[in-house]
C-alpha cells in the first residue's frame, strides 16, 4: 500500500518512482534559483522548509512533524512524545567542527522528523551546515550506499563510522550542481527504481 498522496496514486512503487521525479525537480529548483540560500541553516525550521519543498506536490505532511512512531528494520526513531523536545535540543547543538556537524546529523536522524522523505532532505540541511561552517560539502557518489547505512544504523551507538566515510568524501565543490544532487539520488532509498538523472530533468523542465 502507498503512502496517501496528492497524486492519487495506490501503487507503492509508482509512487516511489513519481516521488523521485518531483523531488528531483523541486531539488534543481531549490539550487538553481538559490531558494536554498533563503532558508535558515542548521535548525529544524530550515529543515522543514527543505522538506516543505520537496514534498508538498506529493503529500499534506509535507514540513510537518510527523504524528505517529516510526521504525525501520529493528531501528525505531524518537517516540513522537519526545520528538519535540528533541527537535529543540538538537537546534541547541553546535555546529562549528566536523564533528559536531555529524553529531548533530546523526541526531536528525534518530529525530526522523517526518513521516517520509527524511534521508533526501537531512543530507541537503547536512549539506548546508558543512558550506556554511566549514567550506565544503559531501561528495555522495563517494559514498558506498551499503557502508553508508550500516553505519547510520549503527551511529545512535557509535558514530566513528559514519565520521570516517563521510569525512573522506569532502570536497570542496559546493557550487556543483552534480554533486549537490548526489544527496537526493533516489538509488539511496529504492533497490530496483528507475533513476532520473540531471540531464532528463532538465529537458523536461523546459
Amino acid at each position: 500500500m502507498a503512502l496517501k498522496n496528492k497524486l492519487g496514486i495506490s501503487d507503492s512503487a509508482k509512487l516511489a518512482q513519481e516521488e523521485e521525479k518531483i523531488t528531483k525537480k523541486k531539488a534543481l529548483e531549490l539550487f538553481d534559483k538559490k531558494i536554498i540560500d533563503t532558508f535558515e541553516v542548521g535548525t529544524f525550521k530550515g529543515l522543514q522548509e527543505i522538506h516543505k519543498y520537496l514534498f508538498e506536490d506529493i503529500y499534506d505532511f509535507a514540513g510537518k512533524i510527523r504524528d505517529e512512531n516510526i521504525s525501520k528494520g529493528n531501528f525505531r526513531f524518537a517516540p513522537v512524545m519526545y520528538l519535540k523536545e528533541a527537535l529543540k535540543n538538537i537546534d541547541k547543538m553546535p555546529q562549528k567542527t566536523f564533528d559536531e556537524i555529524i553529531e548533530k546529523y546523526v541526531e536528525m536522524n534518530v529525530a526522523h522528523p517526518f513521516r517520509e522523505g527524511n534521508g533526501r532532505s537531512t543530507r541537503i540541511w547536512l549539506d548546508r551546515i558543512l558550506i556554511k561552517e566549514l567550506g565544503q560539502v559531501v561528495d555522495w557518489s563517494r559514498v558506498d550506499k551499503a557502508d553508508y547505512l550500516l553505519a547510520m544504523e549503527r551511529s545512535p551507538i557509535k558514530d566513528t563510522e559514519i565520521k570516517v566515510l563521510l569525512k573522506e568524501a569532502l570536497t570542496d565543490k559546493i557550487n556543483d550542481r552534480t554533486i549537490y544532487m548526489k544527496g537526493i539520488d533516489a538509488s539511496y532509498y529504492y533497490e530496483g527504481y528507475y533513476t532520473y538523472t540531471i540531464e532528463e530533468i532538465d529537458k523536461n523542465n523546459k
